[in-house]
């Protein structure tokens, strides 16, 4: 029977089904932070079970307030910490070290094709970029899956996507994915996989891949997925390299997770991206979405570039070409957060965080702070962001505050301006 790579994964991980069309997986990795860690910490500690099913299974980070801001961050951090060195779980980034989990996590090569990953963070789908079955949870299920190594799921169905035609200049994947948001709206694949497929998919990197991947729960799914191809196989080749005679012969092993041409679908979608201009939200909610054109003019205080969705070395690239050259407005602030110290030292020695420097950003370390509203970057109430984050929810970044998304060149661009602007203003 034909199957989608979710199907797949699930059946190469299942272990029980105890209701038919619920599935006990069997877990690949467990990634943790200490914003939500902690509370499924002390919860297994108080019913004297504080154990973990696979050390080198686990992976954690100290990311959403790095350095701690107060007593109560200090003591999450301080949890998770004492929890790391406890169970012996060495592959624990603690400040001076520590990035962006879903930045830092594959850029470890934490993150292969066919895995089952779950993290007590929505944004975990960003892992599907590889061909990985990666999924947010609650606390009860991020405990059993530290404890046993298992998670619950109920059988997805699949919404393909096809992404297609030519990518315009300017164009790119925060545009894409809100795209598709707004097309499908924020309840469009509630409880699905969304599979991303579609020549422009296969033409990304794969930071690009993980902007996609990132904002699938944003139109309500489980997962985003984008099949495993040679451009996976490269981003993961130091890793892998010893456990395959060849690129190709990984690539075999890894197209074992492709979904059949002739798999079944629950929805299907094909966006022609060729005319795209790029996007922007408004309002509340992230299908609220027009063209920057639209938008031109509307008032900013904060230009934010940062995120899980785009903090990479690439997003960094696309919003310095802009900047170069140029001041920011004097009356926006504008903050930009490399996701790891590894993006950090490459910015800084290919002249990247010099470009933003001159144009009169603030250079904060890795952090998830400002993305919602926890330290480096939270706004006042009445202030507008103008953010490559992931959430315009109300009070998202602060109390009272507005926020816009859009791609890291439009963000560049409106920071040079002092309000919503186009890219190309700055890029001819």
């Amino acid at each position: 029977m034909s199957k989608t790579i979710a199907e797949k994964i699930f059946e190469a991980h299942l272990e029980d089904e105890p209701f038919g069309d619920v599935s006990v997986l069997r877990l690949d990795r467990v990634f943790c932070h200490e914003i939500t860690t902690p509370t499924a910490i002390q919860d297994l500690v108080a019913r004297g079970k504080d154990r973990v099913f696979d050390p080198d299974k686990i992976k954690a980070v100290i990311d959403h307030v790095t350095p701690a801001k107060d007593s109560k961050t200090a003591m999450q951090g301080k949890i998770l910490r004492e929890w790391a060195k406890r169970h012996g779980i060495k592959d624990f980034y603690d400040i001076g070290h520590n990035g962006v989990c879903h930045a830092i996590f594959p850029e470890k090569g934490f993150v292969q094709p066919g895995f089952t990953i779950i993290m007590g963070d929505s944004h975990t789908c960003t892992h599907g970029a590889f061909g990985a079955f990666a999924a947010g949870v609650g606390t009860t299920d991020l405990e059993v899956g530290i404890l046993k190594g298992v998670c619950t799921f109920k059988k997805p169905d699949t919404y393909k996507i096809q992404i297609v035609g030519v990518l315009p200049e300017g164009v790119y994947a925060k545009d894409i994915i809100l795209k598709v948001i707004q097309e499908i709206t924020v309840n469009g694949a509630t409880n699905m996989v969304i599979e991303f497929t579609g020549n422009i998919v296969d033409e990304m990197s794969m930071d690009q891949r993980m902007t996609l991947s990132n904002m699938a729960v944003e139109a309500g799914a489980t997962s985003g997925i984008c099949l495993p191809d040679m451009t996976t196989v490269d981003y993961l080749w130091e890793f892998i390299k010893d456990e395959y005679s060849s690129r190709q012969d990984a690539l075999d092993i890894f197209s074992r997770f492709k979904s059949d041409d002739d798999a079944v679908y629950a929805k299907t979608k094909t966006i022609d991206v060729s005319d795209l201009t790029p996007l922007v939200t408004f309002g509340y909610k992230p299908d609220n979405v027009k063209p920057v054109s639209q938008m031109q003019g509307t008032r900013i205080d904060q230009v934010y570039i940062g995120s899980c969705t785009n903090g990479r070395l690439e997003d960094l690239k696309i919003a310095a070409k802009v900047l170069k050259g140029h001041t920011i407005n004097k009356n926006v602030r504008g903050i930009v957060s490399p996701a790891t110290p590894k993006i950090f030292s490459q910015a800084l020695e290919q002249g990247i965080i010099k470009i933003f420097m001159d144009a009169g950003f603030c250079v904060t370390n890795p952090t998830c702070g400002a993305c919602l509203g926890m330290s480096n970057g939270v706004l006042a109430k009445g202030e507008v962001a103008a953010a490559t984050t992931n959430r315009n929810f109300n009070g998202r970044m602060g109390k009272g505050g507005m926020v816009h998304l859009m791609s890291p060149a439009t963000a560049a661009a409106s920071a040079i301006k002092g309000e919503i602007a186009n890219s190309d203003l700055f890029c001819k």
